[in-house]
């Protein structure tokens, strides 16, 4: 690759980085991004110039704030909805919401993480909060311990065998939990992650038998109580089943 062909792609790349801070919050001030992404400010405010200019991000002048521009949705309007987890599960979620009166979630594995990429929130006045695109651990977690559970072998040994992992976690013990969930068909968790929270999670797999994704009821731990759990397993599982059943 020439020199010029080099830059271009360097250019492409750190165009995509400053987008890509917007996964974790949604407004920014130019000099948080050029942190974020380890770039000069003049170098960030060149690029914000063109990605302002072509819709891609928007820029408040009373508080110097970048956000997502209207191009952004117009690329997610365009997006295959016929296998999208995300868009077919919304309504099941929501029904399993109204039936339980918690928060439900929806998760993918991506790497050693897994990533909301759906959330209905509870309208319970006390609720756990769960914003869409947050990344997690794999390692803690009702969800995550689905993702690893219900995987392939194979991808599973490697997913244990991550570096990634605390030096202090206990992968045998991890092991023993993941075959009794793979047996019960669900996963609870008890304040693993978050103190004060709880969560009921279920695997969902297209019909080709193929794990695709977790779906999560999280919740108080005063309300969600493992006995509570145990009750809600069922509902989970039958709304994760329904899912499934709609993807390919």
């Amino acid at each position: 690759m020439s020199e010029d062909g080099k830059s271009t792609v360097r250019a492409v790349e750190r165009a995509l980085d400053i987008l890509l801070c917007f996964t974790t919050k949604s407004e920014w001030p130019m000099t948080e991004i050029a942190d974020s992404v380890g770039l000069h400010k003049s170098t960030v405010h060149r690029m914000l110039a063109t990605l302002e200019d072509k819709g891609f991000v928007i820029r408040d002048p009373a508080s110097e704030r970048y956000r997502l521009g209207l191009r952004i949705w117009e690329l997610s309007a365009n997006m295959s909805g016929t296998d999208d987890p995300a868009v077919l599960g919304l309504a099941e979620m929501e029904r399993l919401r109204n039936m339980l009166g918690e928060t439900i979630s929806l998760y993918l594995r991506d790497g050693n993480e897994r990533i909301r990429i759906q959330a209905v929130q509870s309208s319970q006045a006390v609720r756990r909060v769960a914003p869409v695109g947050v990344r997690l651990p794999l390692y803690v977690g009702a969800s995550s311990k689905v993702l690893i559970a219900f995987e392939e072998p194979q991808k599973q040994e490697e997913l244990l065998h991550d570096e990634s992992w605390p030096a202090y976690f206990d992968k045998a013990q991890f092991r023993k939990q993941i075959e009794e969930i793979r047996g019960l068909g669900y996963a609870t968790s008890v304040e693993e992650r978050e103190q004060g929270a709880a969560a009921v999670s279920s695997p969902i797999f297209n019909r080709a038998g193929k794990l695709v994704a977790a779906l999560s009821v999280s919740g108080p731990a005063n309300r969600l109580t493992p006995e509570k759990m145990r009750e809600q397993a069922s509902a989970v599982i039958e709304a994760a089943n329904h899912i499934g059943a709609m993807l390919k």
